[in-house]
Parts: C-alpha cells; sequence; structure tokens
C-alpha cells in the first residue's frame, strides 16, 4: 500500500473522467450477447447512477462508523472528511455526467484512504457489507430475478467503459431481459473481458495521484458480492488477467437460504488481480 497511517486525511487529487463512448441508436443494437445493451444509457442516466453509488457509499460508511462508535477525534475528522466528499458538488440538472463521475472517485478515494489508514484493508469488507444494506434500500427491483443484481454490475461496467458480454443467450421475447440468461429467475452471468476501472485507475497513478490500494478489486470484489447478497441472491466471482486485461465473471444464482452466509463459490484464492 502506498499511505503511511494517520489520523489526518490527506487532500485527493480529482481524477480526470475516462471518455465515454457515444449513445448506440436502437436500430443497430443488434440481438448479440456482445453488444453491451448499455452504451446507450444517456448522460443523465450516468449521472443518476454515479449519484446513486456517492450515495451508498457515503451512506454506508455513516452507518459502518455509527456502529462502530468512537471518541471525539475520530467524530471530528469523520465530519471534515464529509465536508471534503461533498464539496464543490455540481449542478444536479446542468453538469455532465463526467463532473459526478469525479465527485465519486474524488469520495470513494477519500474513504478507502480514511479507513485503511486507521483500521487497515479487512475494514472495506464491512464497509461493503454496510454499503450492500443502503444499495438494498435504494437500487430498485425490477422484477428479473437473480438477473438484477447483475444488470447492476453491467450498467457499473457501463460507466468505466469496459467491455463484457453476457454468458447465455439474448432472450429475444423481452428487450428488459435480455442478457439476462436462460433462467431468468434463478441464474443470470456476466464477463467483464476489459475492466475500464484499471485503465482509469492506471491513468491518474501516472498522472501523481496516490492510490491506496494496490488493485480496485480488492475493495469492488467485496462490494458486488454484497450487493448481490444483499438482493437475496448467492454471488460468485473469478477474476482474470489475459490478453485482454484484466477482467472478471460475475454470476448471481436464487438461494433458498440467507444468502448473506454464502461465500462465493468461484472465487480463485490463487487468481491474482
Amino acid at each position: 500500500m502506498s499511505d503511511t497511517p494517520g489520523r489526518a486525511v490527506a487532500p485527493v487529487t480529482a481524477l480526470l473522467p475516462l471518455p465515454t463512448g457515444g449513445p448506440v441508436p436502437a436500430q443497430d443494437r443488434l440481438p448479440d450477447p456482445l453488444v453491451p445493451i448499455y452504451r446507450s444509457m444517456t448522460d443523465a442516466e450516468r449521472s443518476a447512477l454515479w449519484r446513486q453509488r456517492l450515495h451508498e457509499a457515503e451512506a454506508g460508511l455513516t452507518r459502518l462508523l455509527a456502529a462502530r462508535g468512537g471518541d471525539e477525534v475520530e467524530l471530528t475528522d469523520w465530519f471534515n472528511l464529509q465536508a471534503e466528499i461533498f464539496a464543490d458538488l455540481p449542478d444536479q440538472l446542468t453538469a455532465p455526467s463526467s463532473e459526478w463521475q469525479r465527485v465519486f472517485f474524488r469520495g470513494q478515494a477519500l474513504i478507502e484512504r480514511y479507513l485503511v489508514s486507521r483500521y487497515g484493508e479487512e475494514i472495506l469488507a464491512d464497509w461493503a457489507r454496510a454499503n450492500a444494506e443502503v444499495h438494498r434500500v435504494v437500487e430498485p427491483d425490477h422484477g428479473r430475478g437473480a438477473a438484477d443484481p447483475i444488470h447492476r454490475i453491467a450498467r457499473q461496467a457501463e460507466l468505466y467503459s469496459s467491455d463484457y458480454e453476457w454468458d447465455d443467450e439474448w432472450d429475444d421475447e423481452s428487450d428488459d431481459t435480455r442478457g439476462a440468461g436462460r433462467d431468468q429467475a434463478g441464474h443470470a452471468a456476466l464477463t467483464i473481458t476489459h475492466c475500464g476501472i484499471w485503465d482509469y485507475r492506471e491513468r491518474a497513478r501516472r498522472s501523481g495521484v496516490r492510490l491506496t490500494l494496490e488493485s480496485p478489486c480488492t475493495y469492488c470484489t467485496e462490494a458486488m458480492s454484497a450487493n448481490i447478497r444483499a438482493k437475496g441472491y448467492r454471488p460468485a466471482h473469478r477474476l482474470s488477467n489475459g490478453p485482454t486485461g484484466h477482467g472478471c465473471h460475475w454470476e448471481s444464482t436464487a438461494t433458498d437460504g440467507p444468502a448473506a452466509a454464502t461465500p462465493d463459490a468461484a472465487r480463485d484464492p490463487r487468481q491474482e488481480p
């Protein structure tokens, strides 16, 4: 890790947004499992998702810190951190999504540094679970069963201009369930073949931004697994690093038991992010 533990939260340089692809006309969106179905998200939709992710992250941290308690010094540090997270917010009606991306990344970086410097990387799993409780409430249920949390992962992948593909055939009967897999209610899977988060972070690192975590997968895998469990499904994932770059495979499966108690069956402890 690159940060030295300490109480003071150092300022975080805002990360530059990655360029995003333009909208894809409906007539050009072919029924092909390799075509990302969220490539045509509007700028307003992208901004809304960045804001929701920032809300989940900050509200989850509030839940976590309230449960842990703390002294006056920690409380003051927390107030100062909140002020930094919510400084110079863009205008919700006129700002482009790149501005909300900037604010989200600043908040994410500040929170990671705050937590890891005090409690170590192991606290990130607790933060992910706290965030997932917020996610459970604020993320709508779209009636696609186990595919709902996989669609959320796809939308996040699209925010980073990642390359991703659905693992099953398209469902031609309904546009709403495309890519969700043959068993819409019980199982869904997605593969990110090239993760744009790594591109973004490496650009930031080269420009002098000090990153707390060596790999984005350290927190990201905890967060997405927790979100799937919070929606009542069993997560599984595996990481990859090959000719197309860093990637990952995600599955969401219906479970008769408590999803929160189920480990990630497909995680390979030997796989480096």
